[in-house]
């Protein structure tokens, strides 16, 4: 989405051109291949785990970093892979989304009109809040399940990134749809309950 975003608004009539079928096919299957692999990574990582009796994950799914907290073999070497595929699964997005927001916002600072300053923003709003949304939880579990051991919040946070933000995506982007907008005010009206 922020690399749709930055060619829509940095290079809007090249659009078409450069966000063609073919890329669009390329970039669902490298974020395909890429989710594969890390899924493979994990499970090789638990399968080579030893555990000393039965125990229960603290969380609604079964997250590596909490099985890992309770495996009874040298857990040395899964940590470092743990947080060397994170800061690489999670960081090199997180850096192209900075890098084509601040290209965005360059270009929408340059830009004359205000009305086509308030489309571009708002074009990118939906895009930042779902970014923003799950990179903060998802940052806020792994740093709160290393300082603290309260499981309660644990599990809440680890809900508002791995559920929220897919449950919300549909909802953020069709609400830019005006039929969903009126739809949704027509909703609104005629509900006793709101």
């Amino acid at each position: 989405m922020a690399y749709d975003n930055y060619v829509a608004i940095c290079h809007p009539l090249r659009y078409s051109v450069i966000m063609n079928t073919h890329l669009c096919i390329l970039l669902i299957l490298l974020s395909l291949t890429i989710s594969i692999v890390d899924g493979l990574l994990h499970s090789l990582m638990v399968l080579g785990l030893s555990f000393c009796k039965e125990l229960e994950v603290p969380h609604f799914f079964c997250e590596l970093d909490q099985v890992i907290k309770l495996a009874c073999s040298d857990t040395l070497l899964n940590n470092i892979l743990v947080y060397v595929v994170t800061s690489m699964l999670g960081g090199v997005p997180l850096l192209g989304i900075i890098y084509s927001y601040i290209k965005i916002v360059s270009s929408i600072l340059r830009m004359s009109s205000s009305g086509g300053k308030h489309n571009a923003f708002s074009t990118c709003g939906s895009h930042l809040s779902v970014v923003f949304l799950f990179y903060g939880t998802a940052f806020g579990v792994y740093i709160s399940s290393a300082v603290t051991d309260s499981t309660r919040k644990t599990v809440i946070a680890s809900l508002m990134y791995m559920v929220v933000p897919q449950m919300l995506n549909p909802f953020i982007y069709s609400l830019r749809n005006r039929d969903m907008k009126e739809a949704l005010r027509k909703l609104i009206r005629t509900s006793p309950f709101l």
